[in-house]
């Protein structure tokens, strides 16, 4: 449990694997998808998840150059895990009373 927990390590983590999980992505393309993350935060968390082996960063030879990020088999992986934590959280979220 730990292990996977500090692969999950940070606010946002699940929220970039969750966008991950629907295809590769660019920077730009996770910035839209989660307006409130900052940049600096955004890159923290995807440095960690690539150290983690949770994602893969792939540099394109183009100009400028472009960087797409995707998941690995291990990141994938978790797909199930973060279902299972929405499946228990959703019934036990604070009531807006």
């Amino acid at each position: 449990m730990e292990i996977t927990l500090a692969a999950l390590h940070g606010r946002w983590t699940t929220l970039i694997i969750r966008e991950l999980l629907r295809g590769d992505r660019t920077f730009s393309e996770l910035r839209q998808a989660l307006p409130a993350l900052s940049d600096k935060v955004l890159s923290d968390r995807l440095a960690h998840l690539a150290e983690a082996g949770v994602l893969d960063r792939h540099r394109r030879p183009d100009w400028p150059p472009r960087v797409r990020y995707s998941l690995t088999p291990r990141g994938r992986d978790l797909g199930p895990v973060l279902q299972a934590l929405w499946n228990w959280g959703v019934p036990h979220r604070p009531s807006d009373t």
